[in-house]
């Protein structure tokens, strides 16, 4: 399906595919494949993080940053809607319809040159903003030879966004298949039983065939004399992914943590940060870990549950650490929301100066028409206000003396 997608857009047709499955499915490893038959075409990504759903058009801007300098394309309302989400332009906040039509122009100027693929991974991560758009787009692509494509976990709100676009529902192996993968990842003798069990309770997955056996000992998967356990598989898969961190050096579970909780993949910005927590350059901090993250254009973790394996296994302290060398590598006239909230994660006290920040980052939302994100930002602010008649209005959405 999705070659013949690839066909159909190289031949100047618009198409659209939603590949729903549960995490470890192989939804990233099928979009993969997607981007290398897609070579020829111009590819340009978004990933949904979990840090970033509160940011409003922060998806929208990871896809469109390639091609702003089309911008000059767009007739002028179009052109200013777009510059006003992305902090470019002051203004009022466009109309929504205006801006997907602005979306749907840049894409289809893009395409003019050669087909362009739109490839939007974990969708249930993207801000709510963004997602609207991405969806607006999608439902009125024709004849502009552009592609979108989203992975999208099952049971997922973000479906709601989406509803109405074709849809490939992935399931797992089957169980043949399921046994080539086990024993490719099992060195020695594998028992029979222990074997159908793992099998059983993957149901197919191919990340959960891949990270089980981690959790049991050899004479567990020899004998299958293993403890039961209620954990859900997601659950049991992140618990392997935490396992596999507890021997790794300090410095490198650090570099791990810095990844996990800076969302834009910049390996600059974490190299920034982690040069100010005395972890500078260091290969073999990244080199122990190699099968956990990958440095490259961008900073890339195995899954995101190695994601939030590695930021559930830190302690409040370490967390809180990790943030705050991010907000002071986060240039703060470039990316102040992004420096705002990690500032934000970073304090447990209250801080005027950091609810500040964070109400000033709200009324930029606003501005932008990001309206979840201005009532994310002014709820940690009134979390962190030490005044109480502030607090109340930072909790009402108030300016200071507004009735």
């Amino acid at each position: 399906m999705l070659d013949r997608l690839v066909e159909a857009v190289r031949a100047g047709q618009s198409q659209s595919l939603v590949l729903r499955g549960e995490a470890g499915v192989g939804k990233s490893a099928l979009l993969e494949h997607l981007l290398d038959r897609a070579a020829d075409c111009r590819v340009v990504s978004a990933t949904g993080v979990q840090a970033e759903m509160e940011l409003p058009f922060a998806a929208l801007h990871q896809l469109l940053a390639p091609m702003l300098d089309l911008l000059d394309s767009l007739p002028g309302p179009q052109r200013d809607a777009l510059r006003i989400v992305f902090g470019i332009l002051d203004g009022p906040a466009p109309d929504r319809f205006l801006l997907g039509l602005a979306v749907l122009g840049l894409l289809s100027a893009a395409a003019e040159s050669r087909p362009l693929v739109c490839v939007i991974d974990d969708v249930q991560w993207l801000d709510r903003a963004s997602a609207q758009v991405f969806a607006f787009v999608a439902r009125r692509l024709f004849a502009e030879a552009v592609a979108c494509v989203f992975a999208v976990r099952n049971s997922s709100d973000a479906m709601h966004e989406l509803s109405g676009l074709p849809t490939m529902d992935l399931a797992g192996l089957r169980d043949d298949d399921a046994r080539v993968l086990l024993r490719s990842v099992i060195p020695g003798r594998l028992d029979e039983q222990v074997s159908e069990r793992i099998i059983a309770e993957a149901r197919g997955n191919p990340l959960a065939l891949l990270e089980l056996p981690r959790e049991l000992t050899h004479d567990e998967l020899a004998g299958g004399f293993g403890s039961p356990t209620a954990q859900t598989l997601r659950g049991r898969i992140e618990s392997s992914f935490r396992r596999r961190l507890e021997p790794l050096p300090v410095r490198t579970r650090q570099l791990l943590l810095l990844a996990a909780a800076e969302p834009l993949g910049d390996p600059a910005l974490v190299w920034r940060a982690a040069t100010r927590l005395g972890n500078a350059g260091d290969t073999a901090a990244v080199a122990a870990a190699d099968d956990l993250i990958e440095f490259g254009a961008r900073v890339r973790l195995r899954h995101p549950l190695v994601r939030s394996a590695v930021y559930r296994a830190a302690s409040p302290e370490e967390r809180r650490t990790a943030h705050r060398a991010l907000a002071e590598a986060t240039d703060a006239e470039a990316d102040p929301d992004r420096r705002a909230w990690h500032r934000a994660h970073a304090t447990v006290e209250p801080d005027e100066d950091v609810a500040a920040e964070l109400e000033r980052s709200a009324g930029r939302a606003q501005g932008r028409g990001g309206l979840a994100a201005a009532a994310a930002f002014l709820e940690r602010a009134a979390t962190l206000t030490p005044e109480s008649g502030r607090r109340a209005e930072r909790a009402l959405g108030r300016r200071p003396g507004q009735a």
